[in-house]
């Protein structure tokens, strides 16, 4: 049987989107979303040989109506990973009175996490040069 390994949390992204005109919530939880990934560039499944899908993606949607998200859609919009996407209160709502619209602004947490075993890590013993 092959050893499972704990899950560390290797990122953490944030980011925020918005919905000026349309009062769609999906809409800005997927442009936060976009907002965090474009922060993000993991370069170490390359480079170390881990696989994308080894990945677990949780990602946390702040909105003041946490209902209105289509958690499927916000789902979709990431590109690796088993992704779990929760909405809860957060973010905010601006009401133009003039226009009469309220401006939709949503935040993102973007976390990864990867089995990985701390045993198989250690820092170097090299000394840094001055």
């Amino acid at each position: 049987m092959a050893e499972k390994h704990a899950e560390k949390r290797i990122i953490l992204e944030m980011g925020t989107g918005n919905d000026l005109y349309g009062g769609d919530y999906t809409k800005a939880a997927c442009r936060a979303v976009h907002d965090a990934l474009h922060h993000s560039s993991i370069v170490l499944f390359k480079s170390l040989g881990f696989d994308h899908r080894d990945m677990r993606v949780q990602v946390t949607i702040g909105v003041q109506e946490p209902g209105k998200v289509d958690l499927a859609v916000v789902t979709a919009e990431l590109p690796r990973g088993r992704a779990e996407v929760t909405a809860v209160l957060g973010g905010l709502n601006v009401h133009d009175a003039e226009q009469d619209t309220t401006h939709i602004i949503a935040t993102a947490a973007v976390e990864a996490f990867l089995p990985i075993d701390a045993a198989d890590w250690r820092l170097s013993s090299a000394t840094p040069k001055a």
